[in-house]
């Protein structure tokens, strides 16, 4: 097979370059992102243990440091900062005016705030998860290219030589047929790549979904 591809024409070896660097990338990326959602999901499940072990939100901030390649962690982080922030609001309009400020503005403040992270965290996940999908739905098609190019070459140059032999026609059809190949190869992983990651990321997305709604109605009942 290498042989093929050093012994091939230069459009078909350009091509077979930009599918090789495509491949090389995809699996980059494959294992960049598998190394990050086996830490975000493992700090997850760990952190959500922990959140429901304890029993002060204080104590689960200070512990919330430990994961921080947690998404549900740094969903919890961003609604803990505005509850602080929106207690002390409350706790100060108290003193001020003696009455109850507006209870809902400040749950719909703590609300907005967790649901930022939480496509900040989205966002995150599905970082270069694109460049699969891209690897995958072009690969195959500059490798046709090449295959076709390839193939363009082989008759010419049977037309030159005026003979349709096998040994004539085998040669330059296998060369083509390579650029075809290894489009496959670079595409078929990345496409398999590309819907693991995703499904991840909707398991990890209802994570953050369940653990806000859940954080929401403790904070509705006992902080505000």
């Amino acid at each position: 097979m290498l042989e093929l591809a050093t012994h091939s024409g230069p459009v078909v070896l350009g091509v077979l370059i930009i599918l090789i660097l495509f491949s090389i990338g995809s699996w980059a990326v494959i294992v960049y992102k598998l190394l990050q959602f086996k830490r975000a999901f493992a700090q997850t499940y760990k952190f959500i243990d922990m959140f429901w072990e304890s029993r002060k939100l204080d104590e689960i901030y200070e512990k919330s440091a430990s994961y921080p390649e947690s998404p549900v962690a740094r969903v919890f982080r961003a609604g803990y900062i505005e509850m602080i922030k929106v207690k002390k609001k409350l706790d100060k309009q108290i003193q001020e005016a003696g009455s109850i400020g507006d209870e809902l503005s400040g749950m719909d403040n703590i609300t907005r705030a967790m649901k930022r992270s939480h496509t900040a965290e989205i966002t995150h996940l599905e970082s270069l998860v694109p460049f699969l999908a891209t690897t995958g739905s072009t690969a195959p098609f500059i490798g046709l290219f090449g295959t076709v190019w390839g193939i363009m070459v082989a008759f010419r140059d049977i037309g030159k030589m005026g003979s349709a032999n096998l040994a004539t026609v085998a040669p330059g059809i296998s060369e083509a047929l390579i650029a075809t190949a290894t489009g496959l190869a670079a595409a078929i992983p990345a496409v398999i790549a590309y819907n693991y990651f995703n499904s991840k990321i909707k398991v990890m997305d209802a994570e953050m979904e369940s653990f806000t709604s859940d954080f929401l109605n403790i904070i509705k009942r006992h902080f505000l």
